[in-house]
């Protein structure tokens, strides 16, 4: 079967659009509803894994940075916080992503996700980058002696090893997504916005605890805490190029991402497959939410069908189109004749 891109036919069957669409995946009973599960579960898990390690860690952090006097610790506080609601924020888009679809949003709340997951990046950007290096300069132009330094030792040695094991339960559960993708290919291409977020946050933080970890180190090795004042631009540095990588992530899934190459194939491939279809004319694919993708064709039928033999060509379209593609769940089918010339 022919997949003509940008073909318009001379002659046109009556222009009926043909469609099917499957009720939302957070309240269907359709066999997308096992796909949609996988894709949260995993998620959810991470979320709350992140969350709850960030509120005991900044929690000991702003103690540690109160008796120690460490610009490093206090930046790692405020980073652990940013991060704490940035967790709250991706809840709560999860959440409102789940809502019932209205006249107002027929196509249901699943961008939520994608706008709740920008936010992030913005939370991380200024309170977490701007605030750290604003500390950190502020620290350079009036540095002092720390006070109690094992403290802030002991307390960033423990944030790592917590930090790590939240970053474990990340990985662990983006492995049974990801299909052999590479971690940067994951987290770009990822439609899920949930685990990428969580993944470069528990990573910035990782990376963020050993810079303070030297900084304050190289401060009581030294006796100079201008290192200390150095972990803390590092940190502010590394934050807000991390935001700057969701931002841009997060913006693409919000302006609209079709379908990848692989799964553009498999839809190509069962609408030219199917009984009745001579040729699909043109396709468009855009994902309404992480776990919903819509497919709109128009696509080449037999003149002489009669509208029941073209009914049934329909119905058996989307039918190899979900099976083929379980995200497809709104489906819309345009026939047309289709002739050279």
């Amino acid at each position: 079967m022919a997949v003509t891109e940008g073909f318009e036919p001379s002659v046109r069957f009556h222009a009926h659009l043909f469609s099917r669409q499957v009720p939302s995946a957070a309240r269907t009973r359709h066999r997308g509803i096992d796909y949609y599960i996988m894709s949260t579960e995993g998620s959810t898990r991470a979320i709350v894994a992140a969350l709850l390690a960030n509120v005991g860690i900044a929690i000991t952090k702003f103690i540690a940075a109160a008796f120690s006097g460490s610009a490093s610790m206090f930046a790692e506080g405020i980073h652990s916080l940013a991060d704490s609601g940035n967790q709250i924020l991706l809840i709560i888009g999860g959440k409102r992503a789940k809502r019932d679809a209205t006249a107002m949003h027929p196509f249901g709340y699943g961008r939520s996700r994608y706008i709740y997951a920008f936010m992030v990046s913005i939370v991380l950007f200024s309170i977490g980058g701007l605030f750290s290096i604003i500390e950190g300069i502020n620290k350079l132009q009036h540095p002092h002696e720390l006070e109690m330094v094992w403290l802030p030792l002991v307390v960033l040695g423990a944030a790592i090893i917590m930090e790590g094991l939240s970053l474990r339960t990340a990985i662990i559960e983006a492995n049974h997504i990801r299909h052999g993708q590479g971690w940067i290919e994951f987290i770009r291409h990822a439609k899920s916005p949930e685990l990428p977020v969580i993944l470069l946050e528990d990573f910035a933080a990782l990376v963020g605890l050993v810079l303070a970890f030297g900084g304050v180190g190289l401060t009581v090795v030294t006796h100079d805490p201008i290192w200390d004042a150095f972990g803390t631009l590092a940190i502010g540095l590394l934050l807000v190029l991390v935001a700057v990588i969701l931002g841009r992530e997060t913006s693409s899934l919000l302006v609209g991402e079709g379908a990848n190459a692989g799964d553009t194939a498999k839809i190509g491939g069962a609408l030219a497959g199917s009984a009745g279809v001579s040729s699909v004319i043109h396709m468009k694919t855009l994902y309404l939410g992480p776990d919903e993708l819509m497919v709109a064709a128009k696509i080449g039928v037999n003149a002489s069908a009669s509208a029941q033999e073209i009914a049934q060509t329909i119905d058996s379209a989307e039918e190899a189109i979900r099976a083929a593609v379980p995200a497809a769940r709104v489906i819309y089918l345009e026939p047309d004749i289709a002739r050279e010339g």
